[in-house]
């Protein structure tokens, strides 16, 4: 039950703050069973305090939607502080109101199946690229070569650079990510310290390309040109400043979020040799010499169910973080003006009545019409959702699907023994000894239906 209170009767959720001002942020970060531990202690919902708020955890579909539909009503979007500086007063993520709704329209120019469409010949080509390089390499730590992989991506896609993670571009981006999620200390050897050092030397070369694309005839299709050259109803186009950290906010989005998944994809694909025969008889139903394109991804069904697990066993994003901007009840506790909201998406996706053994790794849970995810709206939510849900989540799924056939069609990898293949959970899930593997192309004779 979610309503606005008639009186503050309502007591506030169980918990503990913590320290005066610092709360449990240090815990938050360190510790990946951190909201665990807590709700067993006190249960689906409880109060802490992070990054100088108090914040309660929610989870569930129907607290989840709650927060997400009731935006601009009873909450505002808010990262931690840490977060929004480094992504910019300019970036999507931190705009809010109506502001964000115009912008978001401006962005998602870049988004458009059209656009789309252009971006696959690029992402076929790195793909190819990579995985030849990883054969040739043989054994491998798969993890920061993944992350390689999506930044050049990303810089190619959304800026035109070459070989972004090759570059002092690529440097100071991983430097900028890694300040994203951390204590807000502005000195020089922190990690928000050369984070902020960082930022400004990103926006000093984004503010070169915009202004060397500007003076161009052709701005080009990559996302940069399109939001160079789109305009609102009313002919407004986004300035440099603007522009800047809207890129920025695009890069770090088409970047460290998708490394996740697609890592994940490839350690539990590895893990289940079942899931991994049935993909690759999918894709042996493709001609090799058939180009990829919209509509022959789609037509990978059973890579789509995969894909969707992965997403829900373990989500890119573990939850959002909210402002109450007005006092409200949810679930017999009230949830004080001024306070923030964490609802949780991984914790949602473990809903064991709306997915039976949730810890396992079974993609057939997708496989009824309209799947698991459409029985109970808010129960599957990996992008976010509501008025803020993920404006790149196409960007993301078509090179999702683009890496996996690819991959499923013309290589094998194995794990290797002796390393810690659980996951560090905080900025994004990533394999603690960064996936260790033997990858190798599978011989053109054996790439038949019975693999």
């Amino acid at each position: 039950m979610t309503r606005s209170p008639s009186s503050s009767s309502f007591p506030f959720p169980p918990g503990n703050l913590g320290l005066p001002l610092i709360g449990e942020t240090v815990s938050f970060l360190q510790d990946p069973d951190f909201a665990n531990k807590r709700h067993k202690r006190y249960g689906d919902i409880f109060k802490t305090r992070l990054f100088g708020s108090p914040t309660v955890y929610l989870s569930g579909a129907e607290a989840v939607r709650f927060v997400l539909l009731n935006e601009d009503r009873y909450f505002v979007n808010r990262w931690p502080p840490s977060t929004s500086t480094l992504l910019g007063p300019a970036s999507l993520a931190v705009q809010k109101g109506s502001e964000h709704q115009q912008r978001r329209k401006l962005l998602a120019q870049a988004f458009q199946p059209r656009a789309l469409v252009s971006y696959i010949p690029t992402m076929v080509a790195m793909t190819q690229h990579y995985c030849d390089r990883w054969a040739q390499q043989g054994t491998l730590t798969w993890y920061p070569e993944l992350r390689n992989y999506t930044l050049d991506i990303a810089c190619k896609l959304i800026v035109g650079i070459e070989a972004g993670s090759k570059t002092s571009f690529g440097e100071w981006f991983e430097s900028w990510v890694g300040g994203l999620f951390s204590v807000p200390l502005p000195f020089p050897w922190t990690n928000f310290g050369k984070a902020l050092r960082s930022r400004q030397l990103l926006l000093r070369e984004i503010e070169r390309i915009i202004k060397d694309r500007q003076s161009q005839p052709d701005m080009g299709q990559d996302a940069l040109g399109l939001l160079i050259q789109a305009q609102d109803e009313e002919g407004n186009r986004l300035g440099i400043e603007e522009l800047q950290d809207q890129i920025l906010t695009l890069l770090f989005a088409g970047h460290e979020t998708l490394t996740s998944a697609i890592a994940t994809f490839c350690l539990r694909v590895a893990q289940h040799p079942t899931v991994l025969t049935k993909l690759r008889i999918e894709q042996a139903q493709f001609q090799p010499n058939q180009p990829l394109t919209l509509e022959s991804l789609k037509q990978m069904e059973y890579l789509e169910q995969v894909l969707k697990e992965v997403l829900r066993i373990l989500p890119p994003v573990g939850g959002g973080f909210r402002e109450v901007i007005q006092t409200c009840e949810i679930n017999g506790y009230t949830i004080p003006k001024g306070w923030s909201v964490l609802y949780e998406i991984g914790r949602t996706h473990q809903d064991s009545q709306i997915y039976p053994k949730p810890k396992e790794f079974n993609p057939e849970r997708f496989a009824t019409t309209g799947g698991t995810d459409k029985v109970k709206p808010f129960s599957y939510v990996p992008f976010g959702g509501g008025v803020r849900e993920c404006l790149g989540k196409e960007f993301a799924r078509l090179e999702m699907k683009i890496f996996a056939a690819l991959l499923l069609r013309n290589y094998e990898w194995t794990l290797l023994p002796e390393q810690n293949l659980d996951f560090v959970m905080v900025p994004t899930p990533r394999p603690t000894d960064g996936l260790k593997v033997q990858f190798r192309p599978i011989p053109n004779g054996q790439r038949t239906n019975d693999q």
